[in-house]
């Protein structure tokens, strides 16, 4: 089993700044991608940014030049920074990783439990 544990979600002012860190724990042989999704109230979860294993990192429209995704894969952590903040940003973000449990293993897909992200106007 893959646990996936986020934080740094908050209550913030438009214009300002958050860092999500997302750490994932357990049977682990190889992180293929991490990144993060967000789902607004009444609508769908979106992709925000994701980030594989090589150098290949994708996000969303909404968010590209506000927001940068990294990674330490030495402690199988993501982050998520994000700045300029506009109260559409307004969600819970969810942390997802694509995970080799060993050698010879399927890739699984894993979430965690979300983190809120407010930014008031």
């Amino acid at each position: 089993q893959v646990q996936l544990v986020e934080s740094g979600g908050d209550l913030v002012q438009t214009g300002g700044s958050l860092r999500l860190s997302c750490a994932a724990s357990g049977s682990i042989f190889r992180l293929n991608a991490m990144g993060w999704h967000r789902q607004a109230p009444g609508k769908q979860r979106e992709l925000v940014a994701m980030s594989t294993s090589g150098t290949s990192i994708k996000y969303a429209d909404s968010v590209k030049g506000r927001f940068t995704i990294s990674r330490d894969n030495a402690k199988n952590t993501v982050y998520l920074q994000m700045d300029s903040l506009i109260p559409e940003d307004t969600a819970v973000y969810y942390c997802n990783a694509e995970v080799q449990a060993g050698r010879w293993t399927i890739a699984q897909n894993y979430w965690g439990q979300g983190t809120q992200v407010t930014v008031s106007s």
